[in-house]
């Protein structure tokens, strides 16, 4: 594989970085039973306040602490909004996001011409990055990267090999048994709300202080919130699903864009960037029709039950609706 390949590997892998961390906020929220609709919008606005708090303390750790605190008030609101105020989850994330993208452009008109700031770029882990193709692709890059990877395993032990994992998951799924054993079922949707806005935060910052480091008046992750949603939904709420789609999408992104520079390779711009969304539509069909399931059949039993689980397409039962304990 020549270095060429290597580099636009390695970077497929550093630009999917903020949508793998965002999902898997994400997924943490919505399988505790919550809608954060506002992910795009919180996305935009961390990514300013985390680039504008890095800047005037010339410190990117500051930057990180603020774009997570600006993320989970915006997934409080929600939280509040949903579980206290009973209000429409989904229309309180709709309006959340535009309002927050908005505001990060007003308020982020004095720093579109600051180019300068602490930027969290490539730093090489010892003895793995030196490992001939998976060092260069996997571990010669920012601390962003390293974060997601121990973010998923987390993430995936949690929710399917722990007690605190089982009682997420109950909250998400049927409320109302998981109160009945004892579960405090609006506690637990607050705190992983919560939690995952804090994710959204972090994968702003990663926006703004590592892949696109700065800030302009037309942000460059706008629009990248609604590819996280997507993204979670194509990987049917499961971690690893969720990092194996983020990879997928920025690989053919990337990969349109090379054939778009190509002169010799004339196909429609338009087909090109759809063949993405075209693609998590296939899969999603083939997943609800059965198709994946009758292949199965073919697998030993032991191994069709883990890919049933790994392949697992249906939404939390409970997502977005309200609990209020008897």
């Amino acid at each position: 594989m020549n270095e060429e390949m290597l580099n636009i590997l390695a970077s497929v892998v550093a630009s999917a970085t903020p949508l793998v961390i965002a999902g898997l906020g994400e997924t943490l929220t919505e399988r505790v039973g919550v809608v954060n609709l506002s992910l795009d919008g919180s996305l935009i606005l961390s990514a300013l306040l985390g680039f504008a708090a890095a800047v005037a303390s010339q410190n990117a750790v500051v930057g990180i602490v603020v774009a997570m605190i600006a993320g989970a008030l915006i997934a409080l609101i929600i939280a509040v909004g949903g579980i206290e105020l009973r209000q429409d989850q989904v229309a309180i994330g709709f309006v959340l996001t535009l309002l927050a993208a908005d505001l990060a452009q007003f308020i982020g008109q004095d720093y579109a011409s600051s180019i300068s700031g602490p930027q969290l770029l490539r730093t090489p882990l010892p003895i793995l990055s030196d490992i001939p193709i998976i060092g260069t692709i996997f571990f010669n890059q920012s601390v962003f990267v390293y974060f997601s990877y121990v973010l998923v395993i987390v993430t995936w032990y949690w929710l399917f090999r722990t007690r605190p994992g089982l009682a997420l998951r109950a909250a998400g799924e049927r409320p109302e048994a998981a109160y009945a054993r004892g579960t405090n079922v609006n506690r637990l949707r607050y705190v992983y709300t919560v939690l995952g806005g804090a994710l959204i935060g972090i994968a702003g910052a990663a926006y703004s202080l590592s892949i696109k480091p700065g800030w302009s008046t037309q942000p460059g992750m706008a629009g990248e919130g609604w590819i996280a949603l997507a993204i979670v939904i194509f990987g049917g709420w499961h971690p690893f699903r969720v990092v194996l789609g983020a990879y997928l999408f920025v690989g053919l992104r990337s990969l349109a864009s090379a054939i778009q520079r190509s002169p010799d390779i004339q196909i429609s711009v338009v087909l090109l960037n759809g063949v993405p969304w075209i693609l998590m539509i296939i899969t999603l069909l083939l997943v609800s029709s059965g198709a994946i399931e009758r292949l199965l059949g073919v697998l030993p039993r032991s191994a069709q039950k883990s890919m049933r689980n790994f392949l697992r397409s249906d939404p939390p039962a409970a997502l977005g609706t309200r609990f209020e304990p008897e």
